[in-house]
């Protein structure tokens, strides 16, 4: 039997990405006010049911572009970076003045392709942005088009919103666009199209059936949002595709408008223990102490006062085994040191770790949301 689609007001950590072709009218080259005043109000209305919204906004480019009154036309990769830096100063104003009428405040993150995908970094990115949902901040995060090159760059920010998305642990990830879903032809080609309003699995066929970019403006096409899709499926996230046309689009979602929703079979809380516990080689171990142990079984994080013995060479961010002093293996996790730093804080209370360290470290050298217990 087919799975109908979930309700956008069943989630509770959302990610929602806004393209430059919504934010910026393309004729004008002008911001797109009230169009994004309404989204503020539809983020306003979920973030005060106590759920955690982000938001993964391009239009950097375009908004720089219009400040500094360049001509229309594909612009050089030194002139689109040019471009960025002047935008990311306006569209960071403009959000944390949108979201501030609603007593919301705004933070801006701007993310390179390293910062998911290399360990270390992600785990920077990640825990910067789970203390600015801690506050109740809506983080604003756009790829650092600044810095960005045609070798490294995410080159569409639907991919970018469903790495965000899976590094988040968010249960859903909202694709704004200006196509309101998947089609089962490309639309506007004379033909009879029908609208796929869920998508079970990403198969051939419906790859098969992604278009071409839509929008001068727009660097991601269908095709890209199929690519988010698998992304974000793939690790616990739902996600769906909505018009960004309409004023109040997540309000035109939660009224059963026209979408398409792609659905997981996961959630991201296993997604991501199944992919520490299997997908990543152990660099080193860590032998903890019986108190430990127990902690750990408790649900508790893995802190530096349990740790006996450290052996291996790791790097902040690479997995180790656990195991107890008789060698069992306890679990497998994401650890928050390097081996030399792990080696001087054995034993230690977390107060201590600053004077021995020299600096500030994590009061834990594997948090649980970074811990698989009882083996692989």
């Amino acid at each position: 039997m087919s799975r109908s689609a979930p309700a956008l007001t069943d989630f509770r950590r959302i990610v929602v990405k806004v393209g430059s072709s919504l934010l910026v009218d393309s004729g004008a080259g002008k911001l797109r006010e009230s169009w994004l005043a309404a989204l503020c109000e539809d983020i306003a209305d979920l973030h005060k049911d106590k759920r955690d919204i982000l938001v993964v906004s391009s239009g950097a480019i375009a908004l720089g572009r219009s400040v500094l009154k360049l001509p229309r036309g594909p612009l050089k990769l030194e002139e689109s970076q040019a471009a960025a830096a002047v935008g990311q100063i306006a569209l960071a104003r403009i959000w944390a003045e949108m979201l501030g009428r609603h007593g919301i405040t705004a933070g801006q993150i701007l993310v390179t392709l390293g910062d998911t995908e290399e360990r270390r970094r992600y785990l920077n990115a990640r825990e910067t942005i789970d203390k600015l949902l801690e506050w109740r901040s809506v983080p604003v995060i756009n790829e650092n088009d600044t810095v960005a090159t045609t070798e490294i760059r995410y080159g569409d920010n639907d991919r970018l919103g469903a790495r965000v998305a899976t590094m988040m642990s968010a249960d859903l990830l909202v694709l704004l666009s200006d196509i309101d879903g998947l089609y089962d032809a490309p639309p506007g080609e004379g033909r009879k199209v029908n609208l796929i309003p869920v998508v079970e699995r990403i198969t051939p066929q419906i790859e098969g059936v992604a278009g071409a970019s839509g929008s001068e403006l727009s660097r991601g096409g269908m095709q890209t949002k199929i690519e988010a899709g698998k992304i974000a499926t793939s690790a616990g996230t739902h996600m769906v595709i909505a018009s960004g046309k309409t004023e109040h689009p997540l309000r035109a979602i939660i009224a059963g408008g026209r979408c398409t929703w792609f659905l997981t079979p996961a959630n991201p809380v296993t997604a991501r223990k199944k992919w520490i516990a299997g997908s990543l080689e152990p660099r080193g171990t860590l032998y903890i102490d019986a108190g430990a142990v127990a902690a750990l079984r408790r649900g508790a994080s893995l802190l530096p006062a349990g740790i006996k013995r450290v052996s291996g060479e790791f790097d902040r961010g690479d997995a180790v085994i656990i195991r107890d002093m008789d060698g069992a293996e306890i679990g497998r996790g994401l650890v928050a040191y390097d081996a030399a730093d792990a080696g001087k804080v054995i034993g230690l209370s977390s107060a201590d770790v600053k004077n021995i360290l020299g600096f500030e470290g994590r009061a834990e050298i594997v948090h649980r949301d970074d811990l698989v217990m009882g083996g692989a």
